[in-house]
C-alpha cells in the first residue's frame, strides 16, 4: 500500500491519557477518549476494547492488563510524560510528527475555517488578525489559530526529533 492511500490511524485512549489525547488531536489524529464515556462503568475496559474493534481504532492505555486483552489492537503506553508518549508512538511507526490544527482538542470534532463573525465574537482572539488563519469547532464553539501557543506546541512536537537523539 502506498503512502498516498494509507489510512490514517484512529485512536481511543483510556482516562489516564488526557494530555496525549489532546496532543494527538492537535496532530490531526482522530482520537476518542474514555472521558467521553459515563464515569464509573464497571465494564469500561470491555467497552473500550469493543469500540476499538468496532471502529477500527487503536486502544492506547496505561493499563498493562487492558493492553494484554487488546492484543494487536492495543498499545501499552509506558511513560507518564506526554512527550515521551508521543515519542513512543512515533518510534513504533503509529504516528508522524506534525501539527495540523484540523481537530478540536476538546471534543475531537473536525475543525473548519472560521468566519469573521466567529473570530470577532471570540474575546480571546488576537486583536491583530493579519497573517493568521482561524479555525472553528462547530460543537464546542471554540476558535483556534496558530499563534504563539501553537508555535510552542509545534516546536515541542517537531523539536522532539533532536531531543530524542
Amino acid at each position: 500500500m502506498s503512502a498516498d492511500t494509507k489510512t490514517e490511524p484512529r485512536f481511543i485512549t483510556d482516562r489516564m491519557l488526557g494530555p496525549l489525547t489532546r496532543y494527538l488531536r492537535f496532530m490531526g489524529y482522530d482520537t476518542m477518549s474514555a472521558n467521553s464515556l459515563e464515569v464509573g462503568r464497571p465494564d469500561e475496559d470491555t467497552v473500550l476494547l469493543d469500540l476499538a474493534l468496532q471502529e477500527g481504532r487503536i486502544l492506547l492505555t496505561c493499563d498493562a492488563e487492558l493492553a494484554r486483552r487488546g492484543k494487536e489492537q492495543a498499545v501499552l503506553i509506558v511513560s507518564t510524560d506526554v512527550m515521551a508518549q508521543v515519542r513512543q508512538l512515533v518510534d513504533a511507526g503509529r504516528i508522524e510528527r506534525r501539527l495540523s490544527l484540523s481537530r478540536c482538542s476538546l471534543c475531537n470534532t473536525p475543525l473548519r475555517g472560521a468566519n469573521t463573525c466567529e473570530v470577532g465574537g471570540a474575546d480571546y482572539a488576537p486583536k491583530d488578525w493579519r497573517d493568521l488563519t482561524f479555525y472553528w469547532c462547530e460543537r464546542c464553539h471554540k476558535l483556534y489559530w496558530n499563534g504563539s501557543h501553537g508555535k510552542q506546541l509545534e516546536e515541542r512536537i517537531l523539536g522532539e526529533k533532536e531531543d530524542a537523539a
